[in-house]
C-alpha cells in the first residue's frame, strides 16, 4: 500500500464499516475489480477528519459506518467496461431504477476519474449508538437517483434531518459534500488534488 494511505478501522477507533465493493452487494452485482479484502483504505488526512467526525457524530448519539474509501482506478475502469454490458436486470430496481447504465456517467453518480482514487473521499452514513441501526436517510447506498440529493423532496422529515445531522458532522470535520448523493463527502484540503492511484486493497 502507498505511503501515507493506511486502514481506515486501524485509525478511527469505533468506527463501523461495510466495503461495498468488495461484496456482492454493489450495482454491478460483484466484488469489483482492485477490492481484494472487506476494508476501508484512505490517506492519514482523511483518517484524522474522520477521527473528528466519529467524536463530533458521537454526541448527537451517532457512530459512522463507512461504505467506500480510497478506489483503486482499475474499480473505475471496471465500472466503465460494466456500464456497456448487456443489462440482466439484477442490480436495476435497487440502485438506478430509472435510468439506464450509461447514464449514470452522464448524470454525474460515477466518473471515469473518481474522487476516490486520490484517497480523500468517503462514502458513509449515520447509525445510532444506543441500538445499532442505521440511521434512516431516504435512499441506500448508490441509489442513483434525484431522490438522492441533498435536499431532496419526498423523504421523510426524520431522514431529511439525518441527513442534515451526517452533513454538519462531516462539514466540521473539514469534508465538502457532493450535491447528488448524500453519502459522499470529499476532505476540503485532500493531500493528493491530482493524483489519481491503483495499487489494490488487500
Amino acid at each position: 500500500m502507498k505511503a501515507d494511505f493506511v486502514y481506515l478501522d486501524e485509525f478511527v477507533s469505533g468506527i463501523r464499516w461495510d466495503a461495498k465493493y468488495a461484496t456482492w452487494d454493489n450495482f454491478t452485482g460483484r466484488p469489483v475489480d482492485g477490492y481484494l479484502a472487506n476494508r476501508v483504505v484512505g490517506t492519514k488526512a482523511l483518517a484524522a477528519a474522520l477521527a473528528k467526525g466519529r467524536e463530533e457524530a458521537a454526541t448527537l448519539g451517532f457512530g459512522l459506518l463507512i461504505w467506500d474509501g480510497y478506489r483503486p482506478q482499475s474499480a473505475v475502469d471496471r465500472f466503465l467496461r460494466w456500464a456497456n454490458e448487456p443489462e440482466d436486470g439484477r442490480t436495476k430496481s435497487r440502485h438506478y431504477p430509472n435510468i439506464g447504465r450509461t447514464e449514470m456517467f452522464v448524470q454525474g453518480y460515477v466518473s471515469a476519474r473518481s474522487g476516490h482514487s486520490r484517497g480523500s473521499t468517503v462514502d458513509l452514513t449515520l447509525y445510532h449508538l444506543d441500538t445499532g441501526e442505521l440511521a434512516p436517510m431516504g435512499g441506500d447506498h448508490d441509489l442513483m437517483d434525484s431522490i438522492s440529493h441533498h435536499g431532496a423532496t419526498g423523504i421523510t422529515p426524520t431522514e431529511a434531518r439525518n441527513r442534515q445531522h451526517l452533513g454538519n458532522i462531516m462539514e466540521a470535520a473539514g469534508f465538502q459534500r457532493y450535491d447528488y448523493e448524500w453519502w459522499h463527502y470529499t476532505l476540503k484540503n485532500e493531500p493528493y488534488p491530482d493524483s489519481y492511484f491503483d495499487f489494490p486493497i488487500a
